[in-house]
């Protein structure tokens, strides 16, 4: 592996190593559905404040959420949609998964 492709694998990994959390999963995928201010995450999450705001840290410095602060409030949106198509991947891994223990059983 040349010096490039380890940076870029490394880039990669760490994209992937911010959406390694089941909270973080699930705030992407509640922003599929459009913008959602802090106080939402905390309204339907039971966290507190900065722990939700630490996972959208994580999220958005890995280039996954963009941020928009109005006022008091910081809206949170996808900044890359495309990100829940790995998503739809991982579950087609989950359901093969899952077909294959269900075969063994047989």
């Amino acid at each position: 592996m040349t010096g490039q492709e380890k940076n870029l694998f490394t880039a990669k990994a760490n994209v992937l190593k911010a959406l390694a959390h089941p909270t973080r999963l699930w705030m992407a995928e509640q922003l599929e559905q459009g913008e959602m201010c802090v106080c939402e995450f905390v309204d339907k999450i039971d966290a507190d404040f900065s722990t939700i705001s630490k996972h959208l840290s994580v999220l958005k410095q890995a280039g996954i959420v963009a941020d928009d602060k109005r006022g008091k409030q910081v809206y949170y949106t996808l900044k890359v949609p495309c990100v829940m198509n790995f998503m739809h991947c991982v579950e087609e891994v989950l359901a093969n998964n899952a077909k294959t223990q269900a075969e063994l059983l047989k």
